[in-house]
């Protein structure tokens, strides 16, 4: 059922490569239908018997010739006649096929059996068109200059004409039939040979990365495909500067709201200790709690302007298991505050190639958000391995977890999971996820194993393992 439903979603899909196939089938029949139509205004199959000159002058000569021996003539005339349909005609049938009069003296002295006899010829109007009892005929006259003997060709205009032409003209029409249904497989063959530029360049832009806004390196001498990546590169340009922009922006705010939110929290600490009383004590230390909190936000901006714009800084050898090792250090005192226990498992030293400082934002806001959602008396467990492909940092805790369906937005900046009690400006994921980006990798959240939320981090490239011992702490 599903083969069959992608059977039919790719039938009725709008494509490129259909639509000119079909255009190119229309085109055909186009042309065909002018033909017919061509063929029908002309009378089908009888425009080369109506244009025949030479017999008309040849028929003409036995007439006059044989006008004083009236049964020789209608004699003669009769097998000229039969000659003629035997040449021109292809129907067999009388009522269709082309008939011949002959008038002398405007006597009509010889007929086709069957031909109507009132019809009133005009050599001075060449091919021309009559209606007899609402039939349509098509004839032609001749005249003799001294004698003014009248010959005419006619034949009835009936849809069973273009059979007959069809029939008799088949070195004509026959290759159009024969390709009609056979024009879908080399007209699609031509297109696809054709759009192989437009494939290339949309395979380019379909290998690109979020952060990727180089112009596009596919050179086309094509005209209309050298327009759209002309326009592509301009657009890549235009979004490149305004995120430049946007980023400086930030980071300048940013940079510049650190000196007086650090001034802010010395004063709110000054007075906190020379105040004695306990509401007042109990205001500042909310507004050092808060000041705490803009200046968390200010540095986490910080850190995530500067993985937006470390992809062109170069990668130096970091060892992914010793730096790990420092930051729980440095993160211990805030671990103890919370009484939260950090266990670090490396199974042997691994050295990456990476960024140290993206590399220290992505540890620390990983780790710091385990300690925060921990409960008192919890374990946050950190593990580094690493394989001749990758490396693998993996953080653990036993806090309150990430519900499966939000595990793809919470790396949304700014974005935090309604459910959580603690507080926090949700960029820390983001930041974990530029950084991991930025190293060829990815984070993928997952339950721990004894409750709680693992974060999993995969830095693809080169990895190289040291021999130095294991480190547990």
């Amino acid at each position: 059922m599903n083969a069959l439903k992608r059977c039919w979603r790719v039938l009725v899909e709008p494509t490129l490569v259909r639509r000119m196939m079909v255009a190119q089938v229309l085109l055909v029949l186009l042309m065909w239908s002018g033909v017919i139509a061509i063929i029908l205004h002309q009378g089908g199959d009888t425009s080369s018997y109506l244009n025949a000159s030479k017999t008309g002058e040849t028929v003409l000569a036995v007439a006059d010739n044989l006008a004083d021996r009236p049964e020789q003539q209608h004699a003669t005339l009769s097998l000229i006649d039969s000659a003629l349909r035997e040449q021109f005609d292809d129907s067999g049938l009388p009522d269709l096929g082309p008939v011949l009069l002959v008038w002398e003296g405007g006597r009509l002295v010889y007929a086709t059996p069957g031909a109507p006899t009132n019809l009133q010829p005009d050599p001075d109007h060449g091919l021309e068109t009559m209606y007899i009892k609402g039939e349509r005929f098509r004839g032609r006259a001749f005249r003799a200059a001294k004698t003014g003997t009248v010959v005419m060709f006619a034949a009835p205009v009936a849809w069973f004409n273009l059979f007959l032409t069809i029939n008799s003209r088949g070195f004509f029409l026959a290759p159009l039939l024969i390709s009609l249904p056979l024009l879908p497989l080399p007209a699609w063959l031509s297109i696809r040979l054709a759009m192989r530029p437009w494939r290339q360049v949309a395979q380019e832009v379909a290998a690109r990365g979020p952060a990727d806004l180089t112009p596009l390196t596919s050179k086309t001498p094509h005209r209309e495909l050298a327009a759209m990546v002309d326009s592509i590169n301009a657009l890549l340009q235009r979004v490149g500067q305004s995120a430049q922009r946007e980023r400086s922006f930030i980071a300048d705010a940013a940079h510049e709201l650190r000196t007086p939110l650090a001034a802010m929290r010395v004063h709110a600490e000054a007075l906190q200790g020379q105040t004695g009383h306990p509401v007042q004590r109990e205001l500042l230390k909310g507004i050092l709690s808060s000041g705490n909190r803009a200046g968390r936000l200010v540095g986490q901006l910080l850190q995530l302007m500067r993985s937006d714009a470390t992809d062109s800084e170069p990668h130096a050898d970091v060892a992914l298991d010793a730096l790990v090792q420092d930051r729980l250090a440095m993160l211990s005192m805030l671990a103890s505050r919370n009484n939260v226990e950090l266990e670090l498992t490396v199974a042997e030293p691994v050295c990456i190639m990476g960024q140290r400082e993206s590399l220290v934002s992505l540890i620390d806001n990983l780790v710091e958000n385990a300690i925060k959602y921990s409960p008192k008396d919890g374990v946050v467990r950190v593990s580094v391995t690493g394989t001749a492909g990758a490396a693998t940092l993996s953080v653990e805790d036993q806090g309150p977890g990430i519900a499966p369906e939000l595990r793809e937005r919470v790396f949304d900046r700014f974005f935090r999971d309604p459910q959580q009690t603690q507080s926090g400006s949700g960029l820390g994921l983001a930041i974990a996820a530029a950084v991991a980006a930025s190293h060829n990798g990815q984070i993928h959240l997952d339950d721990a194993e004894g409750g709680g939320l693992r974060a999993t981090v995969q830095l693809r490239g080169q990895v190289r393992q040291l021999n130095t011992s294991p480190a547990v702490a």
